[in-house]
């Protein structure tokens, strides 16, 4: 033994872990303010301010210096800027344009992997290298012009006069052309990158309606957008928010039909967002909404454009933010967040009948499991007598009282939910069945809970799977818990003063100057009933009054013109292809 223990010491431990400490080193302050004071142009090389500029970014106000005639100057500021060679994928090429006789120094910059290389290759280089030594018979008064006309046959070119401009340009791949002698370089929008193409809605399914989703990329998704709504009205605002992500970002309006300080205030709120980076329209809720202690959300975030474009429809704002798959919609209110998208596709009876299912599952959901402590702990003759003998027989051999047996499983539940979740889909159903099947019979044969408890748990599970917003499910699972505590506190009277409490923190919040419960808490005037109980598509000629919108009429009085005569009028031909 001890042959091998030795044998096995050389071959396998030949060699010993060498221990390396690494230990962070504090940064060493740079005074930067220094050189930024200094920013010019003309002290950009200087020897005094040169260490500076070696060890400080660049500061917006270097971006704001105008392009300088100096060819030299802009590719010191160009490599400062993007850390040139440093920087892999930023491509830099240095090349030379001849413009009857005379020669030009140029170079070009652009960012690999997010613009396309034939359109750069093709329409900017090749041109400005081969074309520009064809003798042209033409005079040349203004080298720029003669450039821009003659030599760069690309259609998306602009002039850019500051660094800021040119930064941003490439940021979202785009390209800059530099040329010796001009006070302006060349932008051309060559964005080609990767990303993920339209697919199917992941979490707001439908069996009848469009199977569209929308995905990473804005423009991809406002023309989603305009493809559904062939409206010259509809107005897109570009911004960009995040001081170092820069994300683009489109605010989406029909502008004949939005209200104008409706308008405003999303263009404002979003306009004053202060933030370093910002990835995804969650983050941007967060940031836009009016009450962020308010459980139940404000504004509705859909990953369907045929939503987005029926609430554009109707006088609401959109927000669609570059990297995102969710649009952001505002004002919401609590009863966009009980509809589908499928009520508008089916017949107006079966739309009545689910409605009321969903309705009657967010009340399971919400008071199922406070209600049943409340009658088993002080209103017992709520039930029949034999279901009291059956509920105390089932209990009868449970150490722990109803509250602690219901918060249990309740916890349970929720632990179960958020491990299929996050667990990959092919793990996702075996947990399921670990979780409810095996580890609720199991409760039940080690006495820890009643076979009637694991009932209950499941109906208010089933009734918050019925509801549709994933973000107002949230908000119903957090308040059942104090629903839950206050039945065992106080019975009926503990959920009657939660409910007033409730009722009161919705009534007293509002979304972008909506009221939450509108149009029910204020009952607004008009006669839009596509709320609670839908009317015939024919019926519904009116937008939401709560919303004070600038043309409230969506369709006339009698919008099936064959009710009222065999003969196509005039103005019917319009809608003929």
């Amino acid at each position: 033994m001890g042959f091998v223990k030795k044998l096995s010491k050389y071959i396998i431990y030949d060699q010993k872990s060498i221990k390396h400490d690494f230990e962070l080193e504090e940064t060493k302050s740079v005074d930067c303010n220094k050189a930024k004071n200094a920013a010019s142009m003309d002290t950009f090389d200087s020897k005094e301010f040169k260490n500076y500029f070696d060890e400080c970014p660049v500061n917006d106000e270097y971006l704001e210096e105008h392009i300088s005639d100096e060819i030299e100057n802009n590719k010191s500021m160009m490599k400062k800027i993007y850390n040139i060679p440093e920087n892999s994928d930023v491509v830099y090429r240095e090349f030379n344009i001849t413009v009857q006789d005379e020669n030009y120094q140029a170079f070009i910059v652009f960012i690999d992997g997010m613009t396309d290389s034939s359109i750069i290759s093709n329409n900017i280089l090749q041109p400005l290298m081969i074309l520009s030594n064809i003798d042209i018979k033409q005079e040349v008064k203004d080298v720029g012009e003669f450039i821009f006309n003659r030599l760069i046959p690309f259609n998306q070119v602009k002039k850019a006069k500051d660094f800021k401009d040119v930064v941003s340009n490439i940021n979202f791949g785009g390209c800059a052309v530099f040329i010796d002698g001009l006070e302006y370089a060349y932008t051309a929008d060559t964005k080609k990158w990767e990303h993920r193409n339209v697919g199917e809605p992941n979490s707001e399914t439908v069996i009848r309606g469009p199977q569209e989703a929308f995905n990473e990329q804005i423009r991809a998704n406002t023309a989603l957008l305009r493809k559904i709504l062939k409206d010259k009205d509809l107005t897109i605002k570009g911004l960009t928010i995040g001081k170092r992500s820069n994300t683009p970002c489109a605010v989406m309006y029909i502008r004949d039909i939005a209200n104008e300080s409706l308008v405003r205030e999303v263009l404002k709120r979003v306009k004053s967002i202060k933030v370093d980076y910002i990835f995804d329209s969650g983050e941007l809720e967060q940031l836009l909404e009016d009450s962020t202690f308010l459980t139940a959300p404000q504004i509705l975030a859909t990953e369907r454009p045929d939503t987005v474009a029926r609430m554009l429809a109707q006088g609401n704002i959109a927000v669609v933010l570059d990297g995102s798959p969710y649009v952001l919609v505002m004002p919401a209110t609590i009863t966009e967040y009980l509809s589908t998208p499928e009520d508008l596709n089916i017949r107006f009876p079966y739309v009545n009948f689910v409605r009321m299912i969903r309705i009657i599952g967010v009340i399971i959901a919400l008071l199922l499991p406070g209600l049943y402590i409340a009658i088993t702990n002080y209103h017992q003759e709520m039930i029949p007598t034999n279901l009291l003998f059956a509920i105390e027989a089932s209990r009868e051999i449970v150490p722990f009282p109803t509250v602690i047996e219901i918060i249990l499983m309740e916890f349970s539940f929720e632990l179960i939910r958020e491990a299929g979740i996050r667990v990959p889909g092919a793990i996702g159903s075996t947990i399921g069945i670990v979780g409810g099947l095996i580890l609720g019979q199991a409760a039940v044969s080690a006495n820890l809970v009643s076979p009637i408890l694991i009932i209950v748990v499941a109906i208010t599970a089933l009734g918050s799977f019925s509801i549709p917003s994933f973000s107002m499910s949230f908000s119903i699972r957090i308040i059942r818990f104090a629903y839950i505590i206050l039945g065992s506190v106080g019975g009926f009277f503990g959920i009657a003063v939660g409910l007033l409490l409730n009722s009161l923190l919705l009534a007293s919040s509002k979304s972008f100057g909506v009221p939450f419960l509108a149009p029910f808490g204020p009952i607004t005037n008009g006669k839009y009933s596509d709320k609670v109980m839908r009317k015939p598509m024919w019926k519904q000629e009116k937008r939401p009054d709560y919303l004070n919108t600038k043309d409230i009429i969506k369709q006339p009085k009698i919008s099936r013109g064959w009710t009222q005569s065999d003969e196509i009028e005039e103005g019917d031909e319009d809608n003929e292809q």
